[in-house]
C-alpha cells in the first residue's frame, strides 16, 4: 500500500554559517572579486570542475573585471582526436562498461600550447591577468586568488541530458547522454577530483554555479569551515530521483516528487560520489559535490579502518528501487572480485542487498537459481530470447519469493537476481556503481526506445551455478539474529552475508536507543515510523530531524550518538544501520 507520506526532506542542508558570508548574483560576487584584486600584476585563477558553463564565467568576469591578458584553458587542449584516441584504451567500445585510469587534467593539454600559455601569463606587465576553465591551475602554475567554480554531478547529468556540454576536450555534446555519462565516471570527474585535492586548502573563493541564473560564492574559508561542521554531525546528502523502463509509483507519492516523469525508477539517497551537500548560509545555500567532504575530510568521514581498506572512497551506498505499479527489474547479475579487478581495474565489487520497505500483495524477489539448473539450456535459453526468439522463461530457472515489508534478501556478487513489481526497495550495497550484468530485460525498450544493453557473456562467466534454491533460503532470505534487547528497543542483525563486507543492524526502538560509530562511518535509514532525533549525548551537534525512508549518514569521528522517536512515545520506529565489517 502506498502510504501518502510526505514529510521526506528533498533538500536537507548543514547550517554553516551566516547570511552575510555568501554573495548571491553575479553583481555581488564580482564586487567581491573586485575587492580582492590589488593593483599592479594580478593573476586570478578560475579552476572549473568539467561541466561548468565557463564561457558563461569567463564573460560575466571579462565584462566587470576587465582584464588585460584573458586564457581559456580549452585554447592548450590537445585536438579532440588526439584525445579520444588517448582515452580510446579504457572508454572501450562498449556501451556501458569501460577501465578505471590514472589519466590527469595535464593529459589533456597540447604541451606546445600550454608552454604558450605559460610564456603569455610570463611576459604580462602590469594588470589583471585571468586564467580560466578546467586546468586553469596547471596553466597558470602560480596565481594571487583561486576561485573554484565547482560542480555536482547530477547538474553535470542534466547538462548532458539537455545537450548543453559535451565531455572534456572534446565536441561531444550531440552524443548521447548515456556515451557523455561513462566518459565522466571513467575519466573526466576522476581526473579533476585528483587535482582538485591539491587545491582544497588554497582555494580563496567557491562559485557555485550550478543555478546557471543565480550564481552564488562563499570564501574559501566559509568552505572549508563548512565541511569541517559537516565531517562533525549526523547530516543528509541531497537526493535526486530518476525514471526508468520499470519504474514505480511509491516515491513520487510519499516523497512529493513533481509529475512529468512517467514514473521514478531510482531514488539515490546516499551515494557520495553522484550526490551533493547544501551548506547553509542563513537562507542561502551552496550546493557542493559530497565527495568534496570525502575527499578533503576522509579520515573524520571514514574511520582510519576503512579509510586504510578503501582510500578516500566511501564504500557504502542506499538508494531505492521503485516498481511500484510498475515492472520487473531486469535480471541481472554482478561481476566477482577478481572479474571486475581484471577486467575493468575495479578494487572491489556491488555486493548488495534488497530492504523491503513497502509492497503490494503480490510483491516478490528474483533470487538464485532453482535447484538442478542445467546451465547450458539456461545460456541457450538466454541467447534465444536475444535473438529474437521465444521470451525467456526466467520462472522456469529462477526462484520467485514472496516479499514483505521488512523483509532482507542478501545479495552477494554471483547471485541472479531482480526485484519483481510492486516493491519499494532500500538497495543497500557497496559502490562500483555502473558495473551490472543484464542477462534479460523482459523484452522492453529503455525510455529513449531503445533495447538496453545486454552482456551475456559476461553475466554467464559471473554466475554462481551453485546458488539453488536450498542455499538461497537458507543464505540469503531474512538471516535475523537477536543481538540484544531492553525496555523501549531491540537490536538485530539482519546481514550482510558472511562473504559481503558490509554489515546491517536494525533497531525496533519506542525511546532512546545509543549507538557508537566506534571509528566507522555509519549509515542509516529510518525504515518505519514517521520521525526521529539523531542527538548528541554530550552535546556534541545540534539535533538531526530525520523522517520516514530518510537515509543519514553518520561520520566515524561523531562516536556515540542517540536515535530516539518524536515524540519520544509515539508509534515504534525502525532504523537499519549499514557499516563496515572489521
Amino acid at each position: 500500500m502506498l502510504t501518502g507520506r510526505c514529510e521526506y526532506d528533498k533538500s536537507p542542508n548543514v547550517a554553516a554559517g551566516c547570511a552575510g558570508a555568501c554573495s548571491v548574483g553575479w553583481g555581488d560576487i564580482l564586487a567581491r572579486l573586485s575587492g580582492a584584486i590589488a593593483a599592479g600584476r594580478f593573476v586570478l585563477c578560475v579552476e572549473c570542475y568539467p561541466g561548468a558553463f565557463a564561457s558563461e564565467i569567463a564573460a560575466a568576469i571579462g565584462d566587470r573585471l576587465r582584464p588585460t591578458v584573458r586564457i581559456r584553458t580549452d585554447d592548450c587542449f590537445k585536438p579532440a582526436a588526439e584525445i579520444e584516441r588517448m582515452l580510446a584504451p579504457y572508454i572501450t567500445e562498449d556501451r556501458v562498461f569501460g577501465k578505471t585510469n590514472g589519466i590527469e587534467i595535464l593529459d589533456f593539454f597540447d604541451p606546445v600550447r600550454l608552454k604558450e600559455a605559460r610564456r603569455t601569463i610570463g611576459a604580462a606587465g602590469d594588470g589583471l591577468i585571468v586564467v580560466i576553465g578546467t586546468g586553469a591551475t596547471l596553466v597558470a602554475e602560480t596565481w594571487d586568488c583561486l576561485a573554484y567554480a565547482n560542480m555536482a554531478r547530477w547538474e553535470i547529468q542534466q547538462r548532458q541530458r539537455r545537450h548543453q556540454i559535451g565531455n572534456l576536450g572534446c565536441t561531444s555534446a550531440h552524443e548521447t547522454a548515456a556515451v557523455m555519462y561513462k566518459r565522466g565516471f571513467l575519466v573526466d570527474w576522476r581526473a579533476a577530483d585528483r587535482l582538485k585535492r591539491g587545491l582544497y586548502e588554497r582555494i580563496d573563493f567557491l562559485l557555485d554555479t550550478n543555478d546557471a541564473r543565480t550564481p552564488k560564492m562563499i570564501s574559501g574559508a566559509d568552505f572549508r569551515g563548512g565541511l569541517d561542521t559537516t565531517v562533525r554531525r549526523p547530516f543528509r546528502v541531497v537526493p535526486f530521483f530518476d525514471p526508468g523502463p520499470w519504474g514505480g509509483q511509491w516515491m513520487r507519492q510519499n516523497f512529493g516528487l513533481p509529475e512529468g516523469p512517467p514514473n521514478y525508477a531510482w531514488g539515490f539517497d546516499c551515494v557520495p560520489e553522484e550526490n551533493s551537500l547544501l551548506l547553509g548560509f542563513g537562507g542561502t545555500c551552496i550546493e557542493t559535490p559530497a565527495i568534496d567532504l570525502v575527499l578533503r575530510c576522509p579520515r573524520e568521514l571514514l574511520g582510519e579502518y576503512v579509510l586504510s581498506r578503501f582510500g578516500a572512497e566511501f564504500p557504502i551506498r542506499f538508494d531505492f528501487l521503485d516498481t511500484m505499479e510498475g515492472g520487473n527489474l531486469s535480471l541481472q547479475v554482478h561481476p566477482l572480485a577478481p572479474f571486475i579487478r581484471r577486467h575493468f581495474g575495479m578494487a572491489y565489487t556491488q555486493d548488495e542487498s534488497y530492504y523491503l520497505m513497502e509492497c503490494g500483495d503480490d510483491a516478490r524477489v528474483f533470487l538464485g537459481l532453482k535447484e538442478g539448473v542445467d546451465a547450458s539450456r539456461f545460456a541457450a535459453d538466454l541467447r534465444l530470447a536475444q535473438s529474437d526468439g521465444p521470451p525467456f522463461p526466467a520462472e522456469r530457472y529462477v526462484n520467485v519469493w514472496p516479499a514483505h515489508q521488512h523483509d532482507h534478501f542478501l545479495i552477494p556478487a554471483g547471485t541472479v537476481h531482480c526485484s519483481g513489481r510492486n516493491c519499494a526497495v532500500l538497495e543497500i550495497s557497496a559502490t562500483p556503481y555502473i558495473f551490472t550484468f543484464k542477462l534479460w530485460d523482459w523484452g522492453r525498450l529503455g525510455l529513449d526506445g531503445e533495447p538496453r544493453p545486454i552482456h551475456l557473456s559476461h553475466g554467464l562467466e559471473n554466475i554462481q551455478w551453485d546458488r539453488t534454491t536450498r542455499w538461497v533460503e537458507r543464505e540469503l532470505i531474512n538471516r535475523v539474529k537477536l543481538i540484544a534487547e531492553e525496555e523501549c528497543w531491540r537490536e538485530e542483525c539482519t546481514g550482510l552475508h558472511e562473504s559481503q563486507f558490509i554489515e546491517t543492524r536494525r533497531h525496533w526502538f519506542t525511546g532512546p536507543v545509543l549507538h557508537d560509530t566506534h571509528d566507522t562511518v555509519n549509515v542509516l535509514n529510518l525504515v518505519q515510523g514517521k520521525c526521529a532525533l539523531v542527538e548528541s549525548p554530550r552535546g556534541a551537534f545540534d539535533p538531526l530531524v530525520v523522517h520516514y525512508a530518510e537515509t543519514f549518514i553518520v561520520p566515524a569521528s561523531v562516536g556515540p550518538y542517540v536515535v530516539r522517536p518524536v515524540p519520544d512515545h509515539g508509534e515504534p520506529c525502525a532504523t537499519v544501520k549499514a557499516y563496515v565489517r572489521k
